[in-house]
């Protein structure tokens, strides 16, 4: 797939900030995540600013309000962090929250997820229904209940506002603002910042016991909440406890404790409320599917320092140990092309397709084996048989689009691609290709279209506008296009007005 990037550096935004204030604390806002420890903001001058959900005077924020703010931080968060376009990875954790929300006491269960590509274990839930998930949580999780765990506790967080409660709590005190939120989350999905940015967040934690406190109290409720959402939707709420064994085992272990736990502290005692919790309840199988292993060998691939590494990891463990045959064998075939070895990923492979020929996964692992080949007819052939077995699959769709891309045929790419950015509007990675194709196809006021709209799930506004008003001038002669045009340079502007007065 071809891959974009974050738009600003978090770290050239943190130093700003930094130098701004002079490295004083105090001129520092606070932020908290849900409730955990309140880390640095790092909103730097020419950036729009975000908003503080409330004040002294404001009570609690309405659920549209919530909304509304959340969309506006994950369009930043989004500009700052480079995110994962791998579409079977981004399908496959959709599904998941969205079949754990089901058994959630969630009001509004349609959540915005963005899978953050950084190997560092950590999730996060911001007002609004806005899902956050790092790849190396599937590094950390043993098994697909562990992993829905941790989904499940940030439902907790998500179903019982704890932000908009927190705001109430703390008339009095320092307001906590997405602002800050977005900090401590850009930080820690860029692996952390410098000694200096380190310094300045851990004397902030050190300083709010107050509201490290509360956070406590979220943090008890959203596990209650979350073992209750895994037993309701079927999965075994002991996992929850397995979870925060690992991950405090990871503090002994590691040098730098995962991301999750320096925003949501694991202890003995929390261990033990979860098992007790659990262990009232009925017992149920842990539920681990192989999709998850699949995944899972995916972000492993990845994880790896190169392909080559790769293949030897997971040839040891089709020799030996594994958590999952069918996972090792997808991993090694997976391997072996990022290797360039076509022929061998095709062997590995083969008897996953012969016993699945149409699993999505599969055959997209086929079809990449072609493209490395240059085979692209037996590619998009392949891919486009699959999605007819498999209608409205995202990640197929996305694979027949990036064949076509790589075959040159970019009209076919393209009017896959324009009929998919209906179905996946806010989706940057939809967006991204399509801008990618049109320029390909000579369609230059598509191409201005599709960036605005990327631009805009980015909240870069300014280079969307930009964009829309070049789109406007080439179709000066095109009644309905310039029209629909100047529709949405009039929603970008509104946007961006939106966001100075908020």
């Amino acid at each position: 797939m071809i891959e974009h990037q974050s738009l600003i550096s978090p770290r050239a935004a943190a130093r700003a900030l930094w130098r701004r204030t002079g490295g004083s604390l105090a001129a520092l806002g606070l932020g908290v995540l849900l409730g955990s420890a309140p880390l640095a903001a790092v909103a730097d001058d020419d950036q729009i600013r975000l908003p503080e959900l409330g004040d002294s005077s404001s009570g609690l924020v309405s659920h549209a309000r919530e909304k509304e703010l959340g969309q506006m931080w994950l369009r930043m968060f989004r500009s700052q962090v480079r995110t994962s376009s791998d579409p079977l990875l981004q399908q496959y954790v959709e599904r998941t929250v969205k079949g754990l929300a089901e058994y959630s006491p969630l009001e509004d269960k349609s959540i915005n997820v963005v899978v953050v590509k950084n190997s560092t274990m950590n999730a996060f839930a911001v007002p609004g229904g806005v899902m956050g998930v790092h790849t190396g949580l599937f590094l950390f999780a043993e098994n697909e209940d562990q992993f829905a765990s941790v989904i499940a506790h940030e439902l907790g967080h998500l179903s019982q506002r704890h932000y908009a409660r927190s705001l109430e709590a703390q008339r009095n005190s320092t307001i906590p603002t997405l602002a800050g939120m977005l900090g401590a989350l850009v930080l820690a999905a860029t692996a952390g910042g410098d000694a200096g940015i380190a310094a300045m967040t851990a004397t902030q934690a050190a300083a709010l016991d107050n509201q490290l406190r509360f956070s406590r109290q979220n943090e008890q409720e959203a596990d209650r909440v979350g073992i209750e959402t895994l037993a309701r939707s079927g999965r075994n709420p002991e996992a929850a406890g397995e979870m925060f064994e690992q991950m405090l085992k990871a503090t002994r272990y590691y040098r730098r404790p995962p991301e999750f736990l320096l925003t949501h502290p694991v202890t003995e005692k929390r261990i033990a409320d979860a098992k007790l919790r659990a262990s009232r309840m009925p017992a149920v199988p842990t539920h681990d599917t192989r999709e998850y292993h699949l995944m899972r060998a995916r972000v492993r691939v990845a994880a790896e320092a190169t392909p080559q590494q790769a293949v030897k990891r997971f040839q040891a463990e089709l020799r030996g140990v594994n958590d999952n045959e069918d996972a090792a064998r997808y991993g090694l075939a997976l391997a072996q092309t990022a290797a360039g070895k076509p022929d061998e990923a095709e062997e590995t492979l083969q008897p996953l397709l012969d016993a699945e020929p149409e699993k999505d996964a599969f055959v997209m692992a086929r079809a990449d084996i072609d493209i490395v080949r240059h085979d692209y007819s037996n590619a998009t052939r392949r891919l486009q048989k699959a999605l007819e077995h498999n209608p409205g699959d995202h990640a197929l769709i996305m694979g027949l689009a990036n064949a076509n891309f790589k075959a040159g045929n970019y009209l076919a790419a393209e009017r896959i691609l324009a009929k998919h950015s209906r179905v996946r509007r806010n989706d940057p990675s939809v967006w991204y290709l399509l801008a990618e194709t049109h320029g390909l196809a000579g369609d230059i006021i598509g191409v201005h279209e599709a960036r605005a709209e990327y631009y805009i799930l980015n909240g870069v506004f300014d280079k969307a506008a930009q964009h829309l008003r070049h789109g406007i001038r080439l179709a000066k002669n095109d009644y309905q296009t310039h029209a629909i045009l100047e529709q949405r340079l009039k929603d970008v502007l509104k946007m961006q007005q939106e966001a100075k007065e908020l």
